[in-house]
């Protein structure tokens, strides 16, 4: 099935908003729905959230993507090199400064006996659930654009990410709760761009001390009951139906209201779904007591009651100098709660549906500057690096592709961050290439022209 609009960008003018606002009889009081009202892209003529089959066999429902932004080591993490010790301090082609081996040792873990670092020793009693990707491949080095392709499938053009496209193919199963939902991370790696306005991620302002009701921001009104918002609602709703009999290809307005109409009915679940009071205390203290192992639990109820896509910020991964100590930090935030969350979707019977994608943007050096100590680092990587998966379809207690000796290039099994996208999309049911939308006279779709399914690591 190709899921695509059939509407081309129009654009609300100016008069048309003047005309509006005339004929509705709400003169200047109605200038603060102008906010509401820019000059951009609209929607689909019927833009939706209804939860919809997906068109091809599906492996996973949702999707919870932890980024490991800051770009972690493979070296140090998922992709051991032991030969790099035979090399220490030389100097090696293809990078400069000299040689820097891990100092961490990769034992063998769970019954598939997969080699995951000792910095993570909480995944490893989770190995057997993971799908380790070690030949993942992507354009530049450089944080921005990277990390940019990894949510949103472009370098430098702004494109709707990954969760948009995800609710845009598959819609919502909670009408109550935004159906993209993320934790941190930059206003681009949650935009819906040019799809409707609808499919754009919430930003939730989460920490685990915060009152549930202020997770997600403006959700109660200051100014207004509930009887009273239903009013305004029901009064806008019918001076929308009043304005699209004379313009009825005006649906950004269409999109706002039913925007509103969301927002009220989460005035009752969403403050449930984010208190994580609700929790035993032997699940919340599985996933730790930082904030990140909070907001992993909170993306477990999340996804539990229906949110298809929930992204988490897991950064601090730019490990320049001072590696061997700085990046212990980073993994032991992390390693707890993802091994937790994974155990706990286990235990819930919603492994199987729920893909589970941890991350960053691209790899990191052979090599450091100057000589090996205790203040080495590794510098920005493209050629290679590594992610995990979980859950969702994908083959547990397995490592895809391989990079050389040193860790340098991809040797076998190559996979762009393109591959990536479309191998996700294929998890949830969907040919990478029919999922498109139409805008400006084109069909965009989130791998471009590109992408390949990684079949050999779909269960």
């Amino acid at each position: 099935m190709d899921t695509r609009s059939s509407a081309c960008g129009r654009f609300l003018s100016s008069s048309s908003r003047r005309q509006f606002l005339e004929r509705s009889g709400l003169g200047f009081g109605a200038l603060a729905l102008g906010c509401l009202l820019k000059e951009t892209a609209l929607a689909d003529e019927n833009p939706s959230l209804v939860s919809r089959k997906a068109p091809l066999p599906a492996k996973a429902r949702r999707v919870i993507h932890i980024f490991a932004g800051g770009a972690p080591s493979h070296l140090d993490t998922l992709d051991p090199k032991p030969e790099l010790a035979r090399f220490r301090d030389q100097s090696i082609p293809g990078d400069s400064g000299v040689a820097f081996p891990s100092p961490f040792a990769f034992p063998k873990c769970g019954q598939s006996g997969l080699e995951l670092s000792e910095i993570f020793p909480r995944l490893g009693t989770v190995a057997d659930e993971l799908c380790v990707i070690r030949s993942m491949t992507t354009d530049v080095p450089a944080h921005g654009p990277a990390a940019k392709l990894m949510h949103t499938g472009a370098l430098t053009l702004v494109r709707p990410s990954l969760g948009s496209w995800v609710l845009y193919g598959l819609g919502t199963e909670n009408a109550s709760l935004p159906g993209f939902i993320t934790f941190g991370g930059s206003t681009e790696w949650r935009a819906a761009s040019f799809l409707p306005s609808l499919f754009q991620g919430a930003k939730a302002d989460f920490a685990q001390n915060r009152p549930p009701d202020q997770a997600l921001l403006n959700l109660r009104s200051e100014f207004a009951s509930r009887e009273q918002q239903r009013l305004q609602l029901d009064l806008m709703k019918h001076l929308d139906e009043a304005h699209l009999e004379r313009a009825p290809h005006e649906e950004q307005l269409e999109a706002r209201i039913k925007s509103f109409e969301l927002a009220f009915r989460m005035q009752t679940e969403a403050p449930e779904a984010f208190d994580l009071s609700k929790e035993t205390r032997e699940t919340r203290e599985a996933y730790g007591k930082s904030d990140l192992g909070a907001k992993l639990l909170c993306a477990r109820r999340l996804v539990e009651r229906g949110v298809r896509f929930v992204q988490v910020d897991a950064g601090g991964w730019d490990h320049h100098a001072n590696l061997a100590n700085a990046i212990k930090g980073t993994a032991q935030a992390i390693d707890q709660p993802a091994a937790a969350l994974i155990n706990d979707l286990k235990v819930r019977g919603l492994l199987d549906s729920t893909l589970v994608v941890w991350g960053g943007e691209f790899g990191r050096t052979a090599t450091t500057s100057g000589r090996v100590g205790a203040d080495s680092g590794r510098d920005h990587h493209s050629k290679c690096f590594s992610v995990w998966m979980a859950g969702g379809g994908v083959k547990g207690g397995t490592a895809h592709g391989a990079t050389d000796e040193l860790g340098q290039e991809v040797v076998r099994d190559g996979v762009h961050v393109h591959d990536l996208h479309a191998t996700i999309l294929r998890l949830l049911g969907f040919d990478h290439t029919q999922l498109t939308y139409r805008y400006n006279g084109r069909d965009f779709r989130l791998t471009d022209n590109f992408g390949k399914i990684v079949q050999s690591i779909i269960a």
